[in-house]
């Protein structure tokens, strides 16, 4: 039975829903990296690197390849840098709209304290 084009969606953004998985994607972003690019860029351990890239690679995000001993890693899809920008764009957006409200909250609380 195949799944809801939602529920598949929910999965999908799971999926990005872990912060180191996010860096990784960022990192990527500007091309492909070896894993000990990726180590020395994040702060995790290399165990928890692994268990990132292979989510990602589970849902198809990343690739690798290997060039003689080493895992290089690279977005699957220009799709997913657009993604990611995408999601700064709208962040931005949520950030100046909340940061627009500080002078009307900084002026409610001065009422509410002088009543």
């Amino acid at each position: 039975m195949a799944v809801p084009l939602y529920q598949a969606k929910a999965e999908f953004f799971r999926t990005l829903g872990h912060p180191a998985r996010i860096r990784i994607l960022e990192l990527l972003q500007d091309g492909p990296l070896p894993v000990r690019d990726l180590l020395a860029s994040l702060d995790i351990e290399a165990s928890s690197l692994s268990q990132q890239l292979a989510v990602l690679r589970r849902t198809n995000l990343v690739t690798a390849t290997r060039d003689g001993n080493t895992v290089v890693y690279a977005l699957a899809t220009p799709d997913v840098a657009e993604l990611l920008f995408a999601a700064r764009r709208i962040l931005g957006d949520v950030i100046t709209g909340q940061s627009r409200l500080l002078p009307e909250l900084a002026a409610t609380t001065a009422l509410e304290a002088t009543a």
